[in-house]
């Protein structure tokens, strides 16, 4: 892959934006890439860890010169907001970790994520509407979801930017770390803390908490009964109950 790095682990995959000199601007060769990832991660499902690495920006938005030249046919074919939405839908958690300038569909791809860690100097913002178009790949919605709609509006009307501070008062990300370097190491952390828990019953709760409201209870309650009959189940909470007995 040209745009993308990819660190395969035995429970995830280290995905990191890599166009520096297009301030890993989201171009269409990086969505085939980013579809590829999927792909791979919905045959075979593991944790996902999406950065840009720390070296000052996340990503600067989709790429304008490409941006400029496509049409309403190219708008209706839902080129980042597809590939973001299949980010969104992977069976397992994912996280992403920013630094610097997280902007437009930058912005998007972090929404799509679970989870957000960023450093002190991430910045997050939704400029479309000074650019003549509107947030199509995934803000008009997860936004609204994740800060609520007053201030979802506020950001995409008028385009201003959110710094950490605020990212984290406000709910937009789970984490802020002062120093870049920590940032992987925080990001893996937060994957480490999932990884003790049962694949299956990670991946189920996953499903529920993205489920519609209709979907509840019966989605629970079909997805506790598969996991009561999971022989996982049987192990930890035999586990539990000697190491219990044995204090």
């Amino acid at each position: 892959m040209s745009g993308l790095r990819v660190e395969e682990r035995p429970d995830r995959l280290v995905v990191t934006l890599d166009r520096p000199e297009k301030r890993n601007a989201i171009d269409a060769d990086l969505v085939a890439e980013l579809h590829a990832v999927c792909a791979e991660l919905e045959a075979r499902p593991r944790l996902l860890l999406l950065t840009g690495g720390t070296e000052g920006i996340f990503a600067g938005g989709a790429d304008i010169g490409q941006l400029r030249e496509r049409g309403r046919l190219d708008a209706l074919a839902a080129i980042n907001s597809a590939v973001f939405a299949r980010v969104r839908a992977l069976p397992m958690p994912t996280v992403a970790a920013v630094d610097g300038p997280a902007l437009g569909g930058g912005a998007e791809l972090a929404y799509a994520c679970d989870l957000r860690v960023c450093t002190a100097r991430a910045v997050f913002g939704q400029p479309e509407v000074r650019l003549g178009i509107l947030a199509g790949a995934g803000a008009t919605h997860r936004l609204p979801a994740l800060v609520g709609e007053a201030l979802a509006k506020e950001l995409l009307f008028t385009g201003r930017r959110v710094d950490a501070a605020e990212a984290l008062r406000i709910g937009l990300v789970n984490r802020v770390v002062d120093d870049p370097a920590e940032l992987l190491p925080t990001a893996h952390g937060l994957l480490d803390e999932m990884a003790k828990g049962s694949a299956l019953a990670l991946r189920l709760t996953k499903l529920a908490v993205d489920a519609p409201p209709a979907a509840h209870p019966h989605l629970d309650l079909v997805s506790q009964a598969v996991l009561f009959e999971d022989e996982e189940k049987r192990r930890r909470m035999t586990d539990f109950l000697e190491r219990r007995r044995d204090r």
